[in-house]
């Protein structure tokens, strides 16, 4: 039998991750699934690519060698694969990579008008931090990323989706007890939950704010904007939600308050980024325009805070 593409794509993100449950998981099939894969890969070459450490996966001189050939041929087929793209727009397969703090707000809208508007297009939707799906972006695992801007990605076009202004988040006492006219930056840093490091949202709101991560502040490590909600919403402190996320937010947290900032209000801007190409390729704009619709619908919807 013959080396196939989803064997050497499976030892690419196992080089990668250093790690079989992680390669796995990003791969989307079981820990025992990938083992065998990589074994027949190492079967078909006659050659041992990995060594299994305890902590870590580490490669063989033989299997550098050969990481090396089996990105050149990924990268290849994804040519190949863009260029039968170009003929389609947004009928053929489309991998796209959506930052948690976006993707249950932006996919229901604009996977439903994608599916209206493009029925013959086969979609495949990544939810990770930004710089996992850039790195999968970069390897050719994924045609587009929709993530906050700038992403810092070398080699890549990024297109401004919507801008999406920043709310500030608790219950009806804890809003009761702030000054009207209260200010980002006026904001006490031992109040604010911040989702855990890693999360550009978390980012964005110390930027915002002016401020700092500070070790006296709740060391909270939350993975989801709606476990902020959630705990500010029984009294545990404050949080920033961004406007897209602020209609789904307050429907499954009924004691939550979202009020905006006076004057020009802080904001992060979601874009979709791809790798930079010199074809002319359609769907890239395509995409960018149902996201946008989307992203711009959710994010004009006023918000409302709870009765208090």
């Amino acid at each position: 039998m013959k080396i196939t593409l989803r064997q050497l794509e499976y030892f690419i993100m196992l080089a990668e991750t250093r790690h079989f449950g992680r390669a796995a998981e990003l791969s989307g099939v079981s820990q025992p699934a990938l083992s065998v894969q990589i074994q027949e890969l190492e079967g078909r070459l006659g050659a041992k690519l990995i060594e299994r450490k305890a902590r870590q996966v580490v490669l063989t001189q033989t299997g550098r060698e050969v990481l090396r050939k089996a990105q050149s041929v990924c990268a290849e087929v994804t040519s190949i694969e863009q260029v039968a793209r170009l003929e389609q727009g947004l009928m053929g397969q489309i991998n796209i990579g959506v930052i948690p703090t976006v993707a249950p707000y932006l996919l229901p809208p604009a996977l439903g008008a994608l599916r209206k508007r493009y029925p013959e297009m086969r979609l495949g939707v990544r939810e990770a931090q930004t710089q996992i799906l850039l790195s999968e972006l970069e390897a050719g695992r994924l045609d587009a990323v929709v993530a906050a801007l700038p992403s810092g990605f070398d080699g890549g076009e990024e297109v401004l989706l919507f801008e999406d202004p920043f709310l500030l988040a608790g219950n009806a006492k804890a809003m009761a007890d702030l000054p009207e006219t209260l200010n980002p930056s006026e904001l006490d840093p031992e109040r604010l939950l911040l989702l855990d490091e890693g999360h550009c949202l978390s980012d964005q709101a110390l930027e915002a704010c002016a401020l700092e991560r500070m070790r006296h502040r709740i060391d909270l490590r939350a993975s989801s904007l709606s476990t902020l909600c959630g705990l500010v919403a029984l009294g545990q402190g404050l949080t920033l939600v961004p406007r897209l996320a602020a209609e789904t937010e307050m429907k499954s947290t009924p004691d939550l308050v979202l009020r905006p900032f006076p004057g020009e209000a802080p904001l992060r801007r979601v874009g979709l980024i791809r790798r930079k190409t010199e074809v002319d390729d359609t769907w890239f704009d395509a995409l960018a325009a149902v996201f946008r619709a989307a992203g711009n619908a959710d994010v004009t919807t006023e918000a409302v805070p709870a009765p208090g």
